[in-house]
């Protein structure tokens, strides 16, 4: 006598584990998509005394329009390295207002990394930083700079 299997056939088995696999998948990266970002590492204390040895210079702020009609508002400058150590990275905090002092904008941005050559001792460097987002808010004034990390070689 044979005997009947009323079994599922194996390609339906890998079909729904292949679903079952994706659906976790989609489930884990949506949720760690969701997450904020880790906040930025903090100054340290031996970045905290070397800012002393950097100099911006030639700081100035311009606006124009972008090609799709948005406010695209630019700083420039220099950053000048008067210590005696090679800079990897120095990032900076830009800081918008409003016209009643109310923080509207905190970017913190590069303006030296290693990609670039990073900064040796008494080296200048030239900095541009492009800013679309800006809240309409804004008192159109120059924003807070503050040095936020500096990576030392």
């Amino acid at each position: 006598m044979a005997e009947s299997r009323t079994g599922l056939p194996p390609f339906a088995i890998v079909v729904g584990v292949m679903l079952a696999a994706g659906a976790a998948g989609f489930w884990y990266l949506d949720r760690a998509s969701n997450q904020p970002p880790p906040p930025p590492p903090p100054l340290t204390e031996e970045a905290k005394a070397y800012v002393r040895n950097l100099k911006l210079s030639d700081v100035d702020m311009s606006a124009h329009e972008d090609y799709f009609h948005r406010r695209l508002v630019e700083i420039t400058g220099k950053i000048q390295n008067m210590g005696g150590r090679k800079l990897n990275l120095v990032e900076i905090n830009c800081v918008f207002y409003d016209p009643y002092g109310q923080v509207v904008l905190r970017q913190r941005t590069p303006i030296v990394s290693a990609k670039a050559g990073g900064l040796a001792p008494g080296d200048t460097r030239p900095f541009r930083l492009p800013f679309d987002t800006i809240p309409d808010s804004w008192n159109n004034v120059m924003p807070r700079m503050v040095i936020a990390r500096i990576d030392f070689e």
